[in-house]
C-alpha cells in the first residue's frame, strides 16, 4: 500500500487472533496515520472477518486484501480510472499475474484457462458485465481473483456474505450482485500479484475435493435464482456445470433470495459492452477514498 503512486488511502489490518505475539508490535512501529491495526478479541472465521471488514470501512469502495497477495505500484491508478470510466460499477477487477512462494511469476493451467478462456477478450478497452450477462460469464468459470477486486461498499453493506460457503463465498457473493442487477467492469492493465501456494486454504480444499462439493451445490442454487429471474442463458450455464437434481435446501435458499429486498428494478439490465475512455461528465471526478 505505501508503494502506490496514488497515496490517497487508508489501510485496515484485522488480525483475527492469529498465533503471533510480534504482529501487534510490528504495527505499532508503523508511523503512518493511514493504517490502523485491529485485533479481533475472539477469532471470528473468514466470512464474519470479511464483514468486520465492509463494517470498518469509511470510503465509497473497498478492497478485501488477502495477506499475502501484492498491490502493484499502479493498483490505485488503475482502479480509479475504471471508476471515472464507469461510474455505475458495483466490482472492479485489474489485470492479475500469479507469482508462487517466492514472488517469481508462474503461470498454472488455471491461471491460463481463466485469462486465456474465461475472461472477456483484452484489447478492447474495460469490459463491463451487467445482471445476466455477468451471472452467464462467473457461473461459466470464475476467472475473476478475490483479493484484487475492489467493491462498491455500499453494495456490500446491501448483499451480504452467504453463510456455509466459506470456500467459495467469493462466487456465492459475486453472482449475489449480478442476480441484484449489478455491474462488474473489468480493466486488463496489469497491477495486482496473485500468490499461489500449497498452504493456501483454496488450493487444500481444490485438493481434498471440498471445493468441488461447494461448488456443486451452490450451481443447484444459482439454477434455481436464475429460473425465478427469467436468465435462460445462465440457468443453461449452470446446468451444465451440476448433473443431479436440486436438493430441498436448494430450493428453500433460492426462494428466500428471490423475495429479498434488491436494486430497484429500474436498474436490472444484462448485457456485455466495452468503454475505451471515461465518460466525460465524469472525467475529472475523483473517487473517494478505498478503505480495508
Amino acid at each position: 500500500m505505501r508503494a502506490q503512486r496514488d497515496q490517497d488511502w487508508r489501510l485496515v489490518v484485522i488480525d483475527d487472533v492469529y498465533p503471533d505475539e510480534s504482529v501487534p508490535a510490528h504495527f505499532a512501529a508503523i508511523d503512518d496515520p493511514r493504517i490502523e491495526y485491529v485485533r479481533n478479541e475472539v477469532n471470528l472465521g473468514i466470512t464474519e472477518n470479511f464483514r468486520e471488514s465492509v463494517r470498518r470501512a469509511t470510503g465509497e469502495h473497498i478492497v478485501i486484501l488477502g495477506c499475502d497477495d501484492l498491490l502493484h505500484p499502479n493498483y490505485l491508478d488503475v482502479v480509479r480510472r475504471t471508476i471515472a470510466a464507469v461510474p455505475d460499477a458495483d466490482v472492479i477487477e485489474p489485470g492479475v499475474v500469479a507469482i508462487d512462494e517466492d514472488g517469481n511469476p508462474v503461470a498454472p493451467l488455471v491461471d491460463r484457462v481463466k485469462q486465456s478462456l474465461l475472461a472477456p477478450r483484452k484489447g478492447k478497452g474495460i469490459a463491463v458485465l451487467t445482471g445476466e450477462t455477468m451471472a452467464t460469464s462467473l457461473i461459466r468459470g470464475n476467472w475473476l481473483y478475490w483479493p484484487s477486486l475492489t467493491f462498491r461498499t455500499a453494495t456490500l453493506r446491501r448483499i451480504d456474505f452467504r453463510e456455509n460457503l466459506p470456500i467459495i463465498q467469493d462466487l456465492a457473493l459475486l453472482m449475489d450482485i449480478a442476480f441484484d442487477g449489478g455491474t462488474l467492469a473489468y480493466n486488463p492493465t496489469v497491477a495486482f500479484s496473485y500468490r499461489r501456494h500449497n498452504r493456501s486454504a483454496s488450493q487444500k480444499t481444490l485438493l481434498d475435493g471440498r471445493r468441488f462439493r461447494d461448488e456443486r451445490s451452490y450451481y443447484r442454487t444459482a439454477r434455481l435464482l436464475a429460473g425465478t429471474k427469467g436468465w435462460s442463458r445462465t440457468v443453461l450455464t449452470a446446468r451444465v456445470r451440476v448433473d443431479v437434481a436440486p436438493a430441498r435446501g436448494d430450493r428453500a435458499a433460492a426462494d428466500r433470495a428471490s423475495r429479498h429486498p434488491r436494486r430497484p428494478a429500474g436498474r436490472a439490465r444484462s448485457h456485455l459492452r466495452f468503454v475505451t475512455r471515461p465518460r466525460r461528465a465524469h472525467a475529472e471526478h475523483r473517487p473517494p477514498e478505498h478503505g480495508q
